[in-house]
């Protein structure tokens, strides 16, 4: 009794960074919608002040003054990013912000780096808090009694701003229906604000109190998202309380994994959250109404059409040059192409659930790293053809979009994409755990093509061939009557299912698609490396082909493609300099409050305007992409 006790006070104090993390993530998400993918960045800022603060502020008012003085800090700092970032681009396509909150984290990252240098920093012991505590033989450090008692605390002071202050009456109101709050006078530009410098000012405290127990290095933002999105989600979007009880469950469930089930620590937090879905889709104490993501439509859309006269010679024009490339272009450039050719494919097959289907994936790097270990399994284990493996990779990849798509389709909105996240988490974890078939973090290597495609010019060939091809058979499903169905069951779903289309059945036909052809350009991916690692499956490769989609424009059909193709070509020029990140960051943000709409949606309103047509009209010569 005494060493569960001991274990459930370890993880009630590890609970305390990972609620404030999560509680401000929540309140900014409940008022603002946006998936604030920066949030870890505010926690890293926090640990890096925090310990600045505490090697100049002596004694215990300095250590305690130094965590109040964080959370000032950052709160400013994220009251900042808000104006700067955020606020231009509110009435963008839904989710659109949360590509410029990953040109922030880049940003922070660099600037972290700059300031504070790559070693980490540890953080002090707290004044009159060091050593433990003997309850019935098992110690207990005395920062974790007072982690304990803190955290109920932080909750009941924002219960309170919440539930008994003007303030609270107006976050809980644009919580449930922001639109009506500015109808009625509010000014929702400051309200925003506040709101996302309070949830960031939670983010710093949270990093600057777990220092005595962990420090502060550069990876720690990443570190933090993952399970500060996963607590958000399992206690239900918007609830405070439902953060601070998905907070104790997931750190004392993680604290007695490594204990009993080392090998599950990995995954388990996302386990937890794929059941909690599975039984209740909106979370512990979540609501139905706050799922979605309502108030950021920004124009309508123009009617899907295929291209006209000229944008399909623009089309066979690139087609040609892309044929024609390898006579005038040396191996490193062809090299590259074959890598941005694959690239496109995987973003246009995400942007086929994303922008025709409404889906929003988090974890759809599951088909592309799926794909590419399927055909290197077939070829390690089976001794398969190099021809029978790349056709079977595809194939693999839909089997596995079906059975995750079964489960994830009865969810909208951000539960969608959490659970969808849920589900890679675990395919990852079973390429990294699972050493003796898949070779653990070591990966699978040499998995080469057959001779006739060794070399990089016939590789080239083939990988155009297949590239292409799965881009154009996602474009023509889209232009088929199956596309209509699935852009009406995102636009109106009631209706469609009035009108006799099976809503959820369309969405998972769309979403095995979509894997298979994640999974072809996963295929292309291992053989022209002839290596495949976990890393290909992990969630920062399911956010860039988030970011590139976002970045060439959601409500456009070339947008996945376009997308791929500029940040490819960008993150290849820049990663040369040092601090690329923030050079990136910059242009990424750049690009997000100039072209709000995408890169692609960008130049289509620029030609309409040339043209002299309204948005929405047939141009001369078919401009719609």
């Amino acid at each position: 009794m005494a060493f569960f006790l001991a274990q459930i006070l370890n993880g009630l104090a590890n609970a305390s960074a990972l609620f404030l993390v999560a509680s401000g993530l929540s309140l900014i998400f409940g008022v603002t919608r946006v998936v604030n993918f920066a949030h870890g960045s505010f926690y890293m800022l926090g640990a890096f002040i925090g310990v600045t603060l505490m090697e100049m502020l002596p004694g215990h008012v300095g250590f305690w003054g130094a965590i109040l003085l964080t959370g000032l800090a950052v709160g400013l700092i994220g009251a900042i990013v808000e104006m700067i970032v955020l606020r231009p681009i509110y009435r963008a396509p839904e989710l659109f912000q949360l590509v410029a909150t990953f040109g922030v984290i880049l940003v922070i990252q660099d600037l972290a780096l700059m300031i504070w240098g790559a070693a980490d920093r540890m953080g002090p012991r707290a004044p009159g808090l060091r050593g433990v505590v003997r309850l019935w033989g098992e110690p207990i450090p005395k920062y974790d009694l007072a982690l304990i008692a803190i955290t109920p605390l932080v909750l009941l002071g924002l219960w309170y701003l919440i539930t008994r202050t003007r303030v609270g009456i107006l976050i809980r109101a644009a919580t449930q229906d922001r639109e009506m709050v500015g109808a009625l006078g509010v000014n929702q530009a400051w309200l925003f604000t506040g709101v996302f410098a309070l949830g960031s000012a939670l983010a710093g405290l949270g990093g600057a109190l777990q220092l005595p127990k962990g420090g502060a290095d550069l990876l720690m933002d990443f570190n933090i998202l993952g399970p500060a999105f996963v607590v958000v989600v399992i206690g239900g979007m918007g609830s405070l309380p439902g953060a601070f009880l998905a907070a104790i469950l997931i750190s004392v469930l993680g604290v007695f994994g490594v204990t009993y089930l080392p090998q599950s620590t990995l995954v388990l937090m996302f386990v937890v959250m794929a059941i909690v879905l599975i039984v209740r889709p909106y979370g512990l104490l979540g609501r139905e109404e706050v799922a979605g993501e309502h108030g950021q439509v920004g124009r309508p859309e123009p009617p899907i059409r295929p291209y006209g006269q000229t944008a399909r010679l623009v089309v066979m024009a690139l087609v040609g040059a892309l044929l024609l490339l390898p006579l005038v272009a040396e191996t490193f450039v062809q090299i590259l192409v074959i890598d941005i050719v694959i690239f496109a494919l995987f973003a246009a097959s995400l942007h086929f659930i994303l922008g025709s289907g409404g889906l929003v994936s988090f974890g759809h790097a599951a088909f592309f790293g799926g794909g590419a270990y399927a055909a290197a399994l077939l070829v390690r284990h089976a001794s398969a053809p190099m021809e029978v493996a790349f056709l079977l990779a595809p194939l693999l990849a839909g089997v596995l979009a079906l059975g995750i798509g079964w489960f994830c389709i009865r969810l909208s909105g951000v539960y969608f994409a959490m659970l969808t996240l849920a589900f890679s988490q675990l395919v990852w974890s079973v390429a990294f755990q699972w050493r003796s078939v898949t070779g653990g973090d070591d990966g699978m290597i040499s998995i080469w093509p057959a001779a006739w495609l060794s070399d990089t010019t016939s590789y080239y060939y083939f990988t155009l061939l297949f590239g292409i091809g799965g881009i154009l058979l996602l474009r023509h499903a889209i232009h088929a009557p199956f596309g209509y169905a699935l852009r009406a069951g995102r636009d109106s779903p009631r209706q469609a299912e009035a009108m006799g289309i099976d809503v959820k059945r369309i969405q998972l036909a769309a979403f095995t698609l979509a894997g298979a052809m994640a999974g072809l350009a996963g295929g292309l991916f291992v053989f022209a490396k002839g290596s495949v690692f976990p890393t290909e499956l992990e969630i920062a490769r399911s956010f860039d082909a988030l970011i590139v989609v976002f970045l060439g424009g959601v409500k456009t059909l070339a947008g996945g493609v376009v997308g791929a193709t500029f940040l490819t070509g960008v993150e290849d020029w820049l990663s040369r300099l040092q601090y690329w990140r923030l050079l990136l960051g910059l242009l990424i943000i750049g690009v997000v409050i100039v072209a709000p709409e995408g890169i692609v949606g960008a130049v289509r309103g620029a030609w309409m305007r040339w043209r002299g047509s309204a948005p929405g009209l047939k141009s001369k010569g078919g401009a719609a992409t």
